[in-house]
């Protein structure tokens, strides 16, 4: 019995051993899990932050090449100066995300001295025009020059980005390979764009820029933002409003954002055919201010222009009545289309309305109304001083002229302007030069980009 009593209490022992074993190995397990959770976390972290800086570059180089097309056709002291300072600005937060990207190499030095001289030379040439100076031959000969440059970039930079995105190259590789990998991978596109702008690129002094085109309006009135404060209930009413109540099986709320542009409640709406529906509505007024759908759209079956169609009846259906489609992209099997409003068949570019399109069968996938609550009101469209013919001789002459009209556009000071609307080419690239309806002053010049995936302006 004593043999018996002693064997039980050894069992007992190897057991309670083995289970702080156990334990011991699961404590090891779990923390092991956990990092390497964390450090995929800020490997995540890192990839991020380094695409945001990619993608943040290649928009500024396409807005510096843009700025630098711009300063070739621009015909007054005054639009010039703006276009140039325009592009000293644009080159300089190029140079700023360059900087973060985890690369070393020579060829990023050339990338960064290109994007150095553009904008001191941009900001001396900005210094001519305002002190009303016109741009001479050997300056619109560098601008082109530069602008060849520039294009050989923005190539350049949008095959890295599709190599990117196709995965056939990570910034992982890129920070273990560093100027190998770079050099690499310049190579396979030309690396020519890049090794000859250093012998090429003139010398500019360095300049100073002073910001005088930095300082925006703020707490301008949101004049299309009507109505009383009202609570969460309220906003909840005017989602059954917008969605149909019969249509939607739950409501959850996802609380108030107050500072944002607009203070709005935010939602998450489950509807009855088993779709999600972000949607937010404005503390004042009860307005939508924006509303996603989340689905997939996985084939196409209109057409773009149907798709259009279906939108305007859409904001029609929606009290949204007299808006204009301006101009439209399609991603993913939706296009997005913007709407202007138009008072008296002038088109008011502020009052802005994004819809967004399925293609598949026409739903509404998402609508964002911040541009016509923040400027929609009526218009005083009287004071126009120069007939269009007068405007037109402050065109670029070389500008081939496909359409005209009238329209409002906003500024920088978050102000409006009412100009003379021309659309025409040179070279076949396509512009909207805007020339104001009460001096004739140049105010601004847009290029049109047409793409497959849509036409958008720089």
């Amino acid at each position: 019995m004593k043999n018996i009593l002693v064997d039980w209490k050894n069992r007992l022992k190897k057991g309670h051993m083995f289970s702080i074993i156990c334990a011991l190995l699961i404590i090891v397990a779990i923390l092991g899990f956990i990092l390497y959770k964390k450090q995929r976390e800020y490997r995540q972290a890192s990839e991020n932050s380094y695409n945001l800086a990619f993608y943040e570059l290649v928009g500024y180089v396409q807005n510096v090449e843009a700025y630098l097309s711009k300063a070739l056709i621009t015909s007054t002291p005054e639009k010039a100066a703006d276009t140039l300072t325009n592009l000293w600005r644009e080159a300089n937060l190029a140079q700023s995300y360059l900087s973060r990207l985890p690369i070393e190499s020579q060829e990023l030095e050339h990338t960064a001295k290109f994007l150095n001289q553009v904008s001191d030379y941009s900001y001396s040439l900005s210094r001519k025009n305002i002190y009303n100076e016109e741009l001479n031959q050997d300056d619109f000969k560098n601008l082109k020059d530069l602008h060849v440059y520039s294009i050989e970039l923005e190539n350049t930079l949008n095959q890295l980005s599709t190599d990117l995105n196709a995965g056939r190259l990570s910034w992982g590789e890129l920070t273990k390979k560093g100027t190998v990998a770079f050099a690499q991978q310049v190579d396979n596109i030309s690396k020519e764009s890049f090794s000859n702008l250093e012998e090429n690129f003139h010398e500019y002094t360095g300049l100073i820029y002073d910001g005088a085109f930095s300082e925006h309006l703020t707490g301008v009135e949101k004049k299309g933002l009507t109505g009383e404060d009202i609570n969460e209930n309220t906003a909840k009413e005017r989602i059954e409003e917008f969605i149909g109540k019969e249509n939607i099986k739950e409501t959850i709320n996802l609380g108030f954002s107050e500072n944002a542009t607009i203070p709005v409640y935010d939602f998450s709406v489950n509807t009855n055919d088993e779709k999600n529906v972000n949607i937010s509505i404005s503390k004042k007024g009860g307005h939508v201010v924006s509303m996603n759908v989340n689905r997939d759209v996985n084939a196409e079956a209109i057409t773009e222009e149907e798709a259009n169609g279906k939108g305007k009846d859409f904001l029609n259906s929606k009290g949204f009545t007299n808006m204009k489609e301006t101009y439209f992209l399609k991603q993913e099997g939706i296009v997005t289309v913007n709407y202007a409003y138009m008072q008296d068949n002038v088109v008011i570019y502020p009052d802005l309305i994004k819809v967004k399109i399925a293609l598949d069968n026409g739903d509404i996938m998402g609508i964002e109304t911040t541009g016509y609550l923040n400027n929609h009101e009526k218009r005083n469209i009287s004071n126009i001083k120069i007939d269009k013919e007068t405007a037109k001789k402050k065109l670029n002459s070389d500008l081939n002229i496909q359409s005209e009209g009238l329209a409002i556009i906003p500024t920088n000071w978050k102000t409006e302007i009412l100009c003379y609307e021309f659309k025409g080419k040179i070279d076949n690239r396509e512009f909207l030069v805007y020339i104001n309806s009460e001096n004739g002053r140049e105010e601004d010049i847009l290029v049109i980009t047409n793409t497959p995936n849509g036409t958008l302006t720089m």
